[in-house]
């Protein structure tokens, strides 16, 4: 800590403690049990030695969200099993749009892996489901277990001849976003 900093973090503090301390017993600096202070000086102090502003995260909104949750999950499987080469980045970064936390990372992630895939456009890969049950997890709230009926394709690939539709299973994780709900979590299980 520099001598400016202790400094400034000598002055008056709220709560029970004058001098507070981390998590290792280390004086703070003046900043009182629950880490602030009346003038920043243990914002100031941390940011001197951490060499980072602690910022509180931006909420994330959903471009829309659903009426219920079981409604946001059949949306989002829906859109999400049926795609083309062409159409599955662009569908891909909505369905990020549309959703929250590590749905939002996994799908913009996944968007910009298919926009380098050379393999899928040049096969013409394409991808055509249904939403055949969604049901709530038991004792998990806000979970879903999502059961899919989808065939693989390829206009320019033999591979993907006369491959018959395949069920899928994936859990789906929805949180409550102002009144609508969001996909928070999607995950796949086969």
């Amino acid at each position: 800590m520099t001598a400016t900093a202790a400094a400034r973090g000598a002055g008056s503090t709220r709560g029970t403690a004058s001098r507070g301390t981390d998590a290792r017993g280390a004086d703070t600096g003046g900043t009182d049990t629950r880490g602030t202070d009346s003038d920043g000086a243990g914002m100031v102090a941390r940011a001197d030695r951490t060499h980072e502003v602690p910022t509180p995260a931006r909420p994330e909104r959903p471009a829309r969200g659903w009426s219920t949750p079981a409604a946001a999950v059949r949306a989002f499987a829906a859109a999400y099993v049926n795609w083309t080469a062409a159409t599955v980045g662009p569908r891909l970064r909505a369905l990020a749009r549309d959703s929250v936390g590590q749905a939002r990372a996994a799908l913009q992630l996944q968007a910009g892996e298919v926009a380098s895939d050379r393999e899928l456009r040049r096969g013409q890969i394409a991808n055509s489901g249904t939403v055949e049950a969604v049901a709530r997890l038991p004792g998990r709230p806000g979970r879903y277990v999502v059961v899919t009926r989808e065939r693989t394709s390829a206009a320019d690939d033999a591979a993907y001849r006369g491959l018959a539709p395949e069920w899928h299973v994936s859990v789906a994780t929805v949180v409550r976003v102002g009144v609508r709900w969001a996909l928070s979590a999607w995950q796949p299980e086969n």
